[in-house]
Formats: structure tokens, sequence, C-alpha cells
């Protein structure tokens, strides 16, 4: 299984804290090199699709900054940048396939790490050959560094000696990738990222052959039911406002630049902010969730694809929280990782219309909404998303669901996921499911 160890690394001396800089700010500007030479020839007119791209001089580049980085390192921030070049001619093309549906905005190539005059962002990668990790009582980080910087740390052997904070969560595993190491402006620490592969005697297994379907909302995140009876519904209209406002406040900042400038040191803290938050929830929802469905026996979660949901709700903001706020393709990946541990699949499958048909009736187009509650003329009234969770679960395993406990319903409070008022267990930690005990009530109104 792949998984990643992310930890904070410091520098053991203040020379060494300038090493680790100038190798970081090094690989960000043969990064912006290497790409400044294929974006011109990808928007030369005489070109052909972009495929000269491939022609620019990485040799050249690799020998100008070896120096500093290595070779190996110098190799590795080229091929990483024509990884993101292969990648939005993979994406362009699927955007411009009729039959394919998943690659709903054009794609944009990559894009620079910051400049010289207003800083650029400090992000490097290391091969997996160069570097070593181990893990104890004074945990450290090695790596090779050029030859113009080996007199200038005060690590032996000539490799970058640099100290781990923090037990890694994969502590032992088969084989490591490529490491890539930056510095986090809003927290002002070094992180690095380990990828690693780790054995599947690690995955647990699930406790039965149960069922859960995941309806992914514009205002609630997820919503889900079991076929055990359970639903959870993660609420995200607070997260949204505060992405929402941070998205504000950097356009506010971003009017304000000089002519010519097109970021600041603000800006760019902003921006990494905003994501950090967003990843935090995000995680944190995936593990809770993952958790919740382990302890209730399911084995296979069904979650809907972003297509339909854009059909059934498009609108500017609901296209701003699919795409830019909650990641949704990143979201269904990092929920598949999670769910791996447990044993339990993620399938991606088609929702259309569940959030319009009605469970007593069936109709579709005798439905209607305002804002949670979904309504039909037959006398149905039920919480949408809800509802389209149950809807869906009913349709991929083709038989009834059964009657709805009350639902749990959880908020964010910028660190875990918590039980509201409305739910079992109000404003309190997750405990163990087996001893909670269901009031029987229906959670998506008269469905059952």
């Amino acid at each position: 299984m792949k998984r990643t160890n992310t930890f904070a690394v410091r520098p053991l001396t203040g020379d060494d804290e300038q090493v680790l800089r100038q190798v970081l700010d090094a690989s960000a500007a043969l990064w912006n090199e290497i790409n400044y030479q294929r974006l011109i020839r990808y928007n030369d007119e005489d070109g052909f699709e972009g495929e000269d791209v491939w022609d620019a001089d990485t040799g050249q580049l690799e020998g100008q900054y070896k120096g500093v980085l290595g070779a190996s390192t110098a190799q590795q921030v080229i091929a990483k940048n024509s990884e993101a070049w292969r990648s939005f001619f993979r994406l362009k093309e699927q955007f411009h396939d009729p039959d394919n549906q998943q690659v709903t905005e054009h794609p944009e190539p990559p894009g620079f790490r910051g400049n010289e005059d207003d800083g650029r962002v400090l992000k490097g990668v290391i091969r997996k050959d160069a570097y070593t990790v181990e893990w104890g009582d004074r945990s450290r980080l090695e790596f090779v560094v050029g030859e113009e910087l080996r007199d200038k740390h005060s690590s032996p052997k000539g490799r970058f000696r640099l100290e781990i904070v923090g037990d890694p969560n994969w502590p032992e595993y088969d084989e490591q990738s490529r490491l890539e190491l930056w510095y986090d402006e809003t927290d002002e620490v070094f992180r690095a990222s380990q990828p690693v592969t780790v054995s599947d005697d690690t995955q647990a297994t699930p406790l039965a052959e149960e069922s859960a379907a995941l309806d992914i909302g514009a205002n609630n995140l997820v919503a889900c039911t079991t076929t055990t009876g359970e639903q959870y519904l993660y609420e995200g209209r607070e997260l949204f406002d505060r992405f929402r406002d941070t998205t504000r406040e950097i356009a506010r900042l971003q009017s304000k630049l000089k002519e010519g400038r097109y970021t600041s040191q603000r800006i760019r803290q902003l921006y990494h902010q905003r994501t950090r938050r967003r990843d935090h929830a995000q995680a944190a929802l995936c593990r809770d969730l993952t958790e919740r469905l382990y302890d209730e026996g399911v084995d296979t979660v069904y979650i809907g694809g972003l297509t339909d949901v854009l059909d059934t709700h498009w609108s500017v903001e609901t296209n701003a929280k699919t795409h830019n706020f909650w990641a949704f393709k990143q979201f269904t990946g990092r929920l598949a990782t999670t769910a791996e541990e447990y044993g339990i699949a993620v399938e991606v499958r088609s929702e259309a219309w569940t959030s319009q048909e009605c469970p007593r009736c069936g109709s579709t187009n005798r439905t209607h909404r305002r804002e949670d509650l979904l309504m039909c003329q037959c006398g149905f009234e039920g919480h949408a998303d809800l509802t389209a969770s149950e809807t869906f679960l009913a349709r991929q395993t083709e038989q009834a669901v059964r009657p709805m406990a009350r639902p749990v319903r959880l908020e964010w409070d910028s660190h875990e996921w918590l039980e509201t008022s409305h739910s079992h267990r109000p404003k309190q930690q997750r405990t163990d499911q087996s001893t909670v005990t269901s009031d029987g009530n229906l959670a998506a109104g008269e469905s059952a």
C-alpha cells in the first residue's frame, strides 16, 4: 500500500538553515527556468500542440544548478516538471474528449514558484536513493547536496543532516519514494513529505459485508447512509464561509499590488493557509468517517461522480465549492487511501437524479428542494442530502435499506469533527459505536 510520512525538520545550526534555504531556493529557481523555457515553446504559434516543450535545454540547466543541488537533485526537479507537463497534456486531451466527462474545466500549464523579486516558494525534491531517514530517539534526515555547499554545513561525510521533529505515521516500510521538502511560511517551519510502500499486513479486515453510499453536497460536505441504518452528515457551511472570506482577502490584496507584480508574501501565506485548512478538515473527515464505517462492518463505499453533482446543481457558487474548496478529486483519492487501511473498497458510481428522486413514489419531476429540505407532491418531506445518499445506496445494493436511526450530524471546530446537539451525543468526541443505542427515529423524513 502507498502511504506518506509527513513531518517537520529542523536545521542543526544557523549555517545549516542557510544551506537548506539555498537548496530549496535553487530548486525553485531551476523549476522556474525549465518551466519558462517550456512555456515559451508551448505558446509559440509555430509549435504544434505544445510538442516543442520537450526541446528545452535541460542539460544546460542541470549543469548550471548541480553545484548547489547535486546532479541527482537537479535531475529530479527537471523530472518533476516534466511530469507536471505530461499531466497537463493528459488533462487537456481529456477535456477536449467529448466522451470524457471527468475534466470539466480547461487545464492550465504548470505554474511558477514565485520569483526573485517577490520571493520564491522554497520547495525542492530529492531522489529516492539520494536521501536516508532514520527513526528513533534522535530521528534524522540526510541527503546529498552540491559541492558548493558541502563545506558550509555542520554535517559529517558530505551529507546534509536535518533533525526530524515528531514521530512518523509509517516507521516501517518496504520502499521509499522521492522526498519533497518545503518551507511552511504560515507555521514558519520546514517540512518533508516521504511517500512509502508499506506491507499489506497493516491493512485491517472489515467486520462484516455492509455497504455505504455518500452524497457529496455543496453545503453539506458529505451525507452518508449505510445498510445498517446509520446516517452521518458532515456540515460544511462554516468551512466554506472561511474559505470564501480568505479568497476575498486574497483578491483585495492582489488589487493593491503594483503594476507588474502578481503576488506577495502575505498573499502566498493566505493561499497556503486556505489550502492547509481545507486539507486538514478533509483528512480528518476521511479518517472519522472511515472509522465509523469500519465499526459498522462496512466493506464497500459508493461515492457519486462529480459530473452528476454539476449536472444537477450547477451554479457559480456550487462550482467554486466542488472544484476549488472541496477539491472533489483530491477528496475521493484521500478517502480511498484512508479506507484501504481498513480493507474498505471505494467505488465511484453515477448518482444521476438521486438528489431529485422521491423515495416514496419514485418521481423526479414532482419534487423540489428548499435549502436542505426535499419535498414531493405525494407528501414526502426529508433532508435532501441524506435522502439522496439513501436512494443512491438502494440503487447500488439493489436491496431495501433498513429504517434509519437518528442521523449523526458533525461540525468542524478547526481541529476535529464533533457531533452537534442534534446527534446522538452532543458536542463530544465520538465513542465506540457499539455503546450507542439508536432511538429509531427516521433520518430522511417519511422515506422508510
